[in-house]
């Protein structure tokens, strides 16, 4: 069930960042507070956001108790919080292909961690938390990249930005509802031990095939 999830958000990984077209223009024409539309505009990013909600898929995978994944999700939400508001408003980008190869990077990752790659090849335990916390600034960085290609107005910048905000966080959520109710059946179906390894081999390839896309187009543009 979860294998063509994981191909669709693999085939739709080189647009992960992509803000539409339409939007692109109303972003640039655009000047003073426009609150709402930009929460708008931040949820339909999350919900488009392929390797945001990979990582999360990721991160949520072996968590069962609420408030592990209440935790989890919050340390990434402020990871990204932080660098998307701090990163526009202050001009911070990291360039757009590299951001996002370490957005591929950190969804490897979260797969290698899952099927106990790191305890096995090096006998350590990565701090999940900590790693939670730092990809998610990752995460942040590319998104404010984004966003400043298309130079918005600084009339109502910081009011736009945390409205925009608000959108993703939102979006997060509902998405990651979504995910929760799915895998809440698939737990409960004899398959889930079974093919638990196989899911994440999957999701770590998705990761490798994005890092693999944003380095051709690295050395290529």
């Amino acid at each position: 069930m979860l294998l063509p999830i994981l191909y669709l958000l693999a085939s739709s990984a080189a647009q992960a960042h992509g803000i539409a077209e339409g939007d692109k223009g109303y972003i640039q024409e655009i000047s003073g507070v426009h609150f709402l539309p930009f929460v708008y505009l931040g949820a339909k990013h999350m919900f488009t956001g392929y390797d945001h909600i990979l990582f999360l898929f990721g991160v949520i995978f072996f968590l069962y108790r609420l408030k592990d994944i209440g935790i989890y999700v919050s340390l990434f939400a402020i990871g990204h919080s932080t660098t998307m508001m701090a990163g526009v408003y202050f001009g911070t980008s990291i360039n757009g292909y590299l951001i996002d190869a370490i957005i591929g990077l950190s969804v490897v990752y979260k797969a290698l961690d899952n099927v106990g790659a790191f305890q096995r090849w090096f006998g350590v335990q990565p701090n999940t938390k900590v790693a939670t916390l730092v990809f998610g600034l990752f995460h942040g960085f590319g998104l404010a990249t984004k966003v400043q290609d298309y130079e918005m107005s600084p009339d109502g910048l910081v009011a736009n930005m945390v409205g925009f905000n608000i959108g993703v966080e939102a979006g997060q959520l509902l998405a990651l509802g979504t995910i929760l109710i799915a895998m809440g059946f698939w737990r409960r179906s004899d398959s889930f031990m079974r093919h638990a390894y196989t899911a994440n081999v999957v999701m770590m390839t998705c990761g490798f095939l994005l890092i693999g896309y944003q380095l051709v187009g690295y050395f290529t543009v």
